[in-house]
C-alpha cells in the first residue's frame, strides 16, 4: 500500500466541483481510496461564514463570559453562537465547547476552523459529509473519505479522522474470526476509515502545505464482514453519557495533575498551548484547559 498527495489543486471556491478538480489531476486505479480534507469540501459547498452573521443569545453570552473568565481574556460570544448553531448538543460548555454536530461527529467547537479561510472568518464542517463524499464518489468512481483532524479522549494531540465516506465500509468486523492461536475474536471492529484518514493526514499536514487530497493506493479491505457505523451509537456511548454529568472543577484537575499549590496561575490543566493547539479553534482533547480554547 502507498499514499501520495494530489498536486496542483487550486484554492477552492463556492460552487466548485471537487470531484472534477481531483479527476483532472490524477489517474485513479481500481484499488484507490481518495481521502479529501473537509476544508475544500466545505469551501465548495459555501460553508464559509463571518462572525457578523451570528447574533449571540443568552447562552452564547454566558459561555463566552465563562470561558473568558477562565482564560483571563475576553472571548467573542458570536463564535460561541456559531458553535451552538452547528451543534445538536454541547457535552461540555467549559472550559471548552465539546459539541455533537448535527451529523453525529463529536469535536471541540463543532469542528469550526479559523485558519486557511481566506475569504471569511470561519469555515464550518459540511452539513452532511457522507452526502458530500457520495457526490465526489459519483464523479471519481473510487471510494471517498472526507477527513478532519481532531483530538480524541485519553490521547494527546490531533489525528486525522473520517467524518464522512462513500463507496466503502467504515470498519471491518473481525468478530467470529480467529487469532493465530485459534481463539475466537469477540469484540474487534477495526475502524479502517479512521486509519486511512490518519495516514492521509501525514501528507496533508496541518499548516500551509496546500495538499488537501491524498490517494491511498493498494488498500485491501480483505475477506471480513463490513461495518457501516462511523460514529458510536448514542445509547452505547458511555463517555458521552458520563460527560453529560460532568462538572468542570479546575482546582480538582490541578490536584489530579500533581499541582496542588492552589495559586491557580501557572498550571495548564494537563495540556499547554503546544499540546495539539492548531490555532484554528480546536484543541487536543476534552481535558484541555481554558487557555487552549480559541473562542
Amino acid at each position: 500500500m502507498e499514499l501520495f498527495a494530489v498536486d496542483g489543486l487550486p484554492e477552492v471556491r463556492p460552487g466548485d466541483d471537487v470531484g472534477e478538480l481531483i479527476a483532472e489531476r490524477v489517474d485513479l486505479r481500481e484499488d484507490d481510496v481518495v481521502c479529501v480534507s473537509h476544508s475544500i469540501v466545505s469551501k465548495a459547498e459555501g460553508r464559509q461564514a463571518d462572525l457578523s452573521e451570528f447574533d449571540p443569545g443568552d447562552r452564547a453570552m454566558w459561555i463566552a463570559d465563562r470561558i473568558g473568565d477562565l482564560a483571563g481574556e475576553a472571548r467573542d460570544p458570536r463564535f460561541a453562537q456559531a458553535v451552538l448553531d452547528e451543534s445538536a448538543e454541547l457535552l461540555t460548555e467549559e472550559p471548552l465547547m465539546l459539541a455533537v454536530t448535527h451529523f453525529g461527529h463529536i469535536s471541540v467547537n463543532a469542528g469550526i476552523d479559523r485558519s486557511n479561510v481566506p475569504d471569511a472568518d470561519l469555515l464550518l464542517l459540511p452539513e452532511d459529509p457522507s452526502a458530500s463524499a457520495e457526490r465526489i464518489h459519483g464523479t471519481l468512481g473510487a471510494p471517498v473519505i472526507v477527513t478532519d483532524t481532531s483530538g480524541r479522549p485519553f490521547r494527546q494531540g490531533q489525528r486525522g479522522v473520517a467524518i464522512g465516506l462513500a463507496g466503502m465500509p467504515a470498519a471491518r468486523d473481525w468478530r467470529g474470526e480467529s487469532d493465530r492461536d485459534g481463539r475466537d475474536l469477540g469484540v474487534t471492529v477495526e475502524a479502517v476509515a479512521d486509519e486511512l484518514a490518519a495516514a492521509a493526514n501525514l501528507l496533508t499536514g496541518e499548516g500551509d502545505d496546500g495538499l488537501p487530497v491524498v490517494v491511498v493506493r493498494g488498500f485491501e479491505f480483505g475477506d471480513h464482514e463490513p461495518s457501516e457505523g462511523l460514529f458510536r451509537a448514542e445509547n452505547a456511548d458511555y463517555v458521552r453519557d458520563a460527560l453529560r454529568e460532568w462538572d468542570y472543577d479546575k482546582d480538582r484537575l490541578r490536584q489530579v495533575n500533581g499541582h496542588s499549590d492552589g495559586d491557580g496561575d501557572d498550571d495548564d490543566g494537563g495540556g499547554g498551548a503546544d499540546d495539539g493547539d492548531r490555532g484554528d479553534g480546536k484543541t487536543a482533547s476534552p481535558d484541555a484547559d481554558a487557555e487552549e480554547v480559541e473562542l
